[in-house]
């Protein structure tokens, strides 16, 4: 399962209960061999400021549709994840 930008995914929160994101952007950094993900809220106003979320991703090998979500817990990793992102929106592959 190849995450596409404008694909919507249901993100638990702590408590359970579910929420539809849309996917941003997807990218992998190949130093560390890890993928990453940017959604933002699908239930988000258009008038609202976007808040977006970041996660560390992998896909199950056994069921391409299982996907695990972790939280970027380094203040280098999230440097490194607000820098690409800050380069997709500029380039404008993310809006």
């Amino acid at each position: 399962m190849a995450l596409e930008a404008k694909e919507r995914i249901i993100i638990p929160d702590e408590n359970g209960e579910e929420h539809l994101f849309e996917v941003l952007a997807t990218f992998n950094v190949d130093d560390t061999k890890k993928s990453y993900l940017a959604v933002i809220p699908v239930e988000q106003k258009e008038d609202d400021e976007v808040e977006v979320y970041a996660f560390r991703y992998e896909i199950n090998d056994q069921d391409e549709n299982d996907l695990a979500l972790f939280p970027i817990e380094s203040d280098e990793e999230w440097d490194m994840v607000e820098e690409v992102l800050q380069t997709l929106t500029d380039e404008e592959i993310i809006e």
